[in-house]
């Protein structure tokens, strides 16, 4: 669930730093205070697109930052492992943006991409915005409305992957047919191509070795005649360097029993000495390998041009011919099948079986998921004063393969009892279609994995008894999840388990964003307002009690 949230000059908040409950808590206060502001802030660090505009007027950047529980051995966690990130009992997510409309994205303190913040997101927090509703009117979102709650979107992504594959797989055969002579002329080109570059046998580790005994030939004239000097000036006269330390040792060491400050520097001497002795040792051995090899050198010199003409040819650096190697090697199989159309059809075909027995078993997790939606949907409308509505979920076998299976999928409903079930879109009003959605959203939301549930004025164009009802929906929603929910409406804030007001002031000429949280006498105050507007009188006072239960 939400712990903390801290909002740093964020549209019109100059800094908020929140700590969050348990259960259901509502966000109200007039509008234009701000209460959308903390869900925009908390849609930024969940990942959403984040623009200039956000960064307060006269700031240099905007920071939100959430901090979230993570539940020990839960798929977050195996996440976060999974992205090199650390995993604790708590997970902190942080947005910044300037006002140039750049953004960086942090989480548990590391660099983040928004894409991980999202992805993040999903085992976090769902926003219901105030106009998810109209989404329910594209059958997109209807189909993924569906698969969501039937916990197949994994698999409607597969479905849609084998799809694309048969379609590439039907489009090569097809192309096969219409372009035969013009993939023989490629496949004979990329068969003489191959052989070549599988006749220069280029190793990346061996191609280092080669290139490293080359500098070595090519300069062995070089390398013998500085050995051969280096030894004479250390071993091979009397002025070599060997000799005069010995000479130095032997001197000093007769004077150490005169002054034992002397023992230092000669023990400094004899080691040198034994540096020395080494590095003669070691340089005549180097000597007696080192040769002139000019077989060898011509040998490596042909090999070498050879792998570099290759790599002109190819336009790449010598080290990634065995990758183009490879390109070549996939795409002469795909010529190669080309050729036969028995094997092209045969591979078509069983990429279409594949495709089907994925769709296949798609369309029976939609059609159990269908039925339980549309009735806990069809529940849900008696007691949103739609009594004897019925929603239901149009499963439409398709004629072709597609991308989304083997059925469409569209929500229909009938709003009153004798009237046929049609297209959602077509036939809800603007207060039906926001009463069938909040419904479908509640509904859905208990579906859903994410702990923090966040509603945005969802409850928009209901009120009365189907408002109180909605507020106690929430209600039994927030015994199991963390509920946030942004409303106008008195009778769900007089629901909530914890209540926040949000206000505008002005501060040193700039108007600001402030929130308070609300102990019981405020929140008498603040239903008592949302019933009776500006004025507050006893009256209402009483009737706010009443709606709270005290």
């Amino acid at each position: 669930m939400l712990r903390r949230l801290f909002i740093r000059d964020f549209v019109i908040v100059d800094r908020l730093e929140l700590d969050f409950e348990a259960g259901f808590g509502a966000l109200t206060g007039e509008t234009g205070a701000g209460k959308s502001i903390l869900v925009d802030a908390l849609s930024l660090v969940l990942g959403e697109r984040a623009e200039a505009a956000v960064v307060r007027t006269g700031a240099e950047r905007a920071e939100v930052s959430a901090e979230f529980d993570v539940e020990q051995g839960g798929a977050l966690e195996t996440w976060l492992r999974a992205n090199d990130f650390e995993a604790d009992d708590s997970v902190l997510l942080r947005r910044v943006v300037d006002a140039g409309g750049r953004s960086r994205a942090y989480l548990n303190g590391l660099p983040a991409t928004a894409g991980q913040l999202r992805e993040a997101a999903g085992f976090l927090a769902d926003i219901h915005g105030q106009h998810a509703h109209l989404s329910l009117m594209k059958v997109d979102a209807q189909r993924r409305l569906l698969d969501t709650r039937a916990g197949q979107l994994e698999l409607a992504r597969e479905v849609a992957g084998h799809f694309q594959e048969w379609r590439q797989l039907r489009d090569a055969r097809e192309h096969a047919a219409r372009d035969a002579e013009t993939a023989q002329r490629e496949r004979e080109m990329l068969e003489f191509q191959v052989r070549e570059l599988e006749g220069l046998a280029f190793d990346g580790a061996r191609w280092n070795d080669e290139n490293a005994e080359h500098r070595r030939l090519s300069h062995a004239v070089a390398l013998i005649e500085g050995v051969e000097a280096a030894l004479a000036a250390l071993d091979d006269s009397e002025a070599a360097a060997g000799s005069l330390v010995d000479q130095a040792a032997a001197k000093l060491g007769h004077l150490v029993d005169h002054d034992p400050a002397l023992a230092e520097p000669v023990e400094l001497l004899e080691g040198a000495r034994i540096q020395l002795s080494e590095a003669v040792h070691a340089l005549a051995r180097y000597r007696e390998r080192l040769d002139l090899d000019p077989a060898r050198l011509a040998e490596l010199d042909a090999r070498i041009d050879a792998v570099m003409a290759a790599a002109r040819k190819h336009r790449v650096a010598p080290e990634e011919l065995p990758e183009t190697l490879a390109t070549m090697r996939q795409r002469l199989d795909e010529l190669r099948l080309s050729a036969d159309p028995e094997a092209l059809a045969k591979r078509e075909a069983e990429a279409l079986a594949a495709w089907r027995k994925l769709a296949a078993k798609l369309s029976a997790a939609r059609s159990k998921a269908a039925a339980e939606l549309a009735r806990a949907v069809t529940a849900s409308m008696q007691e949103l004063a739609m009594a004897g509505g019925r929603f239901d979920i149009a499963l439409t076998a398709l004629s072709e393969p597609s991308a989304i299976g083997l059925e469409s999928v569209e929500f229909t409903v009938s709003a009153n009892p004798g009237q046929p079930l049609r297209p959602l879109a077509k036939v809800a009003s603007g207060g039906e279609l926001s009463r069938i959605g909040l419904a479908i959203q509640v509904i859905a939301s208990q579906a859903a994995e994410a702990p923090t549930l966040i509603f945005d004025e969802v409850d928009v164009g209901i009120g009365g008894g189907v408002a109180e009802i909605v507020g106690r929906l929430l209600k039994q929603l927030g015994r199991e999840r963390q509920v946030l929910c942004v409303t106008h409406l008195p009778q769900v804030a007089a629901q909530a388990d914890w209540q926040w007001s949000i206000a505008k002031e002005s501060r040193d000429g700039a108007t600001l964003s402030r929130v308070t949280p609300l102990d019981q006498p405020g929140r008498v105050d603040e239903i008592a307002r949302m019933l009776g507007g500006v004025r507050i009188t006893d009256t209402t006072r009483e009737h706010a009690r009443e709606m709270l239960g005290l």
